[in-house]
């Protein structure tokens, strides 16, 4: 575990570190674009994606009634999901408002050109999202909630129980993406100084691919939730971000001594 403070002279905040950005896709570039700003070497290696849901039609029909008005909110609890709508090439109408579960999210849909209008002020999940929308909304609202086939109905049966109607659609399955030899390599030898941990889903396959990871490298965690789920599988969390958002990651990572890996010099 890696929790010296670093103050670094000079240079910008982390220069030297090379970091594992655990999605591809514009969310994935955008992140790696914010760690060069501030000095590292991002390596973008994804390991997970989404799989169609089992019920292609159904997820269809819904994001046709989506592009044809029918929906007063769309709700999105994921950047995943901001993955199937972009994928889908879905259109949302002007009169449709999004809510977005968290600043990641949000930054994910605004990434690939859709519009937020909603982001919990207090707290970043489901249920605080639900909590919002009921207090913003005091008549019934037609609200499509898009979920992963894993995912509890928290959003669902809270936003029912206001007083809503919900059409909750499963968007996607979650499956974990193999990381090249090379990737493996670098984390086994602690040439890569810190995985950025942003999800359960994350927490998973970081467990799965990466069965011994050094002392010394740096776990970070977008929020205390992903934190619990990745202690929970047995990951040294190292920091936490204050917020769940990628630039409070990524300054929670800034703010530890960088780890020095054997071939630090290696290109």
């Amino acid at each position: 575990m890696n929790t010296t403070p670093w103050p670094p002279p000079h240079a910008k905040p982390l220069t030297g570190w090379r970091v594992l950005v655990p999605r591809g896709g514009p969310w994935g570039d955008g992140v790696a674009a914010t760690l060069r700003s501030q000095g590292a070497t991002p390596v973008i290696a994804p390991l997970i994606n989404f799989a169609p849901s089992t019920d292609e039609a159904t997820l269809e029909k819904a994001l046709a009634d989506l592009a044809a008005g029918v929906f007063d909110w769309l709700t999105v609890t994921s950047a995943t999901t901001v993955d199937v709508l972009y994928a889908y090439r879905a259109r949302i109408p002007a009169n449709t408002k999004v809510a977005a579960v968290g600043e990641t999210t949000a930054a994910a849909l605004s990434a690939v050109g859709y519009k937020v209008d909603l982001v919990p002020e207090v707290d970043n999940s489901a249920a605080g999202m639900a909590d919002q929308l009921i207090a913003l909304e005091s008549e019934p609202r037609d609200i499509l909630t898009l979920r992963s086939e894993i995912a509890k109905p928290v959003l669902t049966e809270r936003l029912s129980e206001g007083g809503h109607r919900v059409r909750s659609v499963v968007a996607y399955r979650t499956v974990g993406v193999p990381v090249t030899e090379k990737i493996a390599q670098d984390v086994a030898s602690g040439r890569i100084n810190a995985i950025l941990v942003t999800s359960g889903s994350v927490a998973q396959q970081v467990r799965e691919q990466f069965p011994a990871i050094p002392p010394a490298t740096v776990l970070a965690a977008i929020g205390p939730r992903t934190a619990e789920d990745a202690r929970l599988l047995g990951l040294p969390v190292d920091t936490v971000a204050a917020e769940q958002t990628v630039a409070a990651l990524i300054r929670a990572v800034a703010e530890l001594a960088l780890p020095h890996s054997a071939d630090e010099t290696v290109p």
